[in-house]
């Protein structure tokens, strides 16, 4: 077959772009579903920005990683600035001012951010021997890289994403080696502080997040409404849908931002269990893939960037499932390649490319394995 197939096909990352496909497809069709039957507003640019994205993934591919590890600095430093730049001149969007208008699309700075820094984390980690890693002096730099967009985010303010680039932040860095009682001492010094965060660090709004989480039926028709209607739409569904389009809680407009934060309810209404396994099982894939290809990496910055963004994608897709399932405080965070969304998007498809230029390097290299 590979004398058949021209090298140049060939010789892609087909799992994945396989798989984004039919993510992207499954988006594109909900989309159209959620808008009552149409491409516009929603569904027509999903596809057109997937087609583009995925030309610009597809191109990253080709490019070098020994490049991507000299532009991560100048990369993260104009993420910051855009950080700043859009705390300056940016617009609020969903209770915070998050957003650039590009004009063609609304650009979220903050999507770009957890890219650049995995890269740096990872360049970082890649000088430190493992008796290195596990000193307390090893663990101011990443601190302070992880603090600044986190700071920058938060004072948008958007906790939701400030606080998925932390979790992000101390994956790379238990890939990295650090010890685990740091983590568990962490964990428990949070756990403690908790009530002190809730009390004076949390807006009104986000404090509101938090006890309508616990119990969304104390406000069913305010803080809870999104919750609780998402819950319908899922139960609603069974076990095989009420049928494409013939979604009630989504056509009715019951259910709020079907297009964004809560497609994945809109989906299961008409899809029911089956179609929302479905989507489980795609995204399975495809973290399947990009941990593979981590796992195969031959240095360790290939290593802890292509794990780093591998698990970054997990924590969105995670937290934005157990979000709509009532599983975790609504943050507004998109379910990625599937949600309605430029910024996130291109977040997903810049952080594949990376991972197809180590797949192609892999494939091509007769260097020496080296594990994490």
């Amino acid at each position: 077959m590979k004398s058949i197939i021209p090298k140049a096909i060939a010789d892609q990352s087909w799992p994945a772009i396989i798989t984004l496909f039919l993510l992207a497809l499954v988006g594109g069709t909900a989309l159209f579903s959620v808008a009552g039957g149409s491409f516009t507003p929603w569904a027509a640019t999903h596809a057109m920005r997937f087609v583009l994205f995925m030309g610009m993934a597809m191109g990253l591919s080709y490019i070098p990683v020994s490049l991507f590890r000299i532009g991560i600095i100048p990369a993260a430093l104009g993420s910051i600035a855009l950080l700043v730049l859009v705390l300056a001149v940016g617009f609020v969007g969903g209770g915070a001012r998050s957003w650039l208008n590009l004009g063609f699309m609304q650009l979220q700075p903050s999507e770009l951010v957890k890219i650049a820094l995995v890269g740096l984390l990872a360049r970082y980690f890649e000088v430190l021997t493992p008796s290195e890693t596990s000193k307390v002096r090893a663990l101011w730099p990443p601190l302070l890289i992880t603090s600044v967009p986190f700071l920058l985010i938060a004072a948008q303010p958007d906790l939701g994403t400030a606080m998925l680039l932390m979790l992000t932040s101390v994956i790379v860095c238990f890939l990295a080696g650090m010890p685990l009682k740091w983590f568990l001492g962490a964990g428990l010094a949070g756990a403690i502080t908790v009530p002190l965060a809730y009390n004076f660090l949390l807006l009104p709004h986000q404090q509101l997040r938090l006890t309508i989480f616990l119990n969304p039926e104390e406000d069913p028709l305010g803080g809870g409404y999104h919750i609780s209607q998402s819950s319908i739409a899922i139960g609603s569904g069974g076990i095989m849908g009420k049928g494409y389009l013939n979604g009630s809680q989504s056509h009715l407009h019951y259910l709020p931002e079907t297009h964004t934060d809560f497609i994945f309810p809109a989906i299961a209404e008409e899809w029911g269990l089956a179609g929302g396994l479905v989507i489980m099982l795609l995204f399975g894939v495809l973290l399947r893939w990009g941990m593979n290809v981590s796992r195969n990496a031959a240095t360790r910055f290939e290593q802890l960037v292509g794990a780093g963004l591998t698990c970054s994608l997990f924590l969105y897709i995670a937290i934005n499932l157990m979000m709509v399932m009532g599983m975790a405080p609504v943050v507004g965070i998109p379910l990625p390649l599937v949600s309605y969304g430029g910024s996130a998007m291109l977040s997903a498809m810049l952080s594949v490319g990376v991972l197809m230029s180590i797949d192609r390097e892999n494939r091509k290299s007769t260097r020496p394995f080296r594990r994490l």
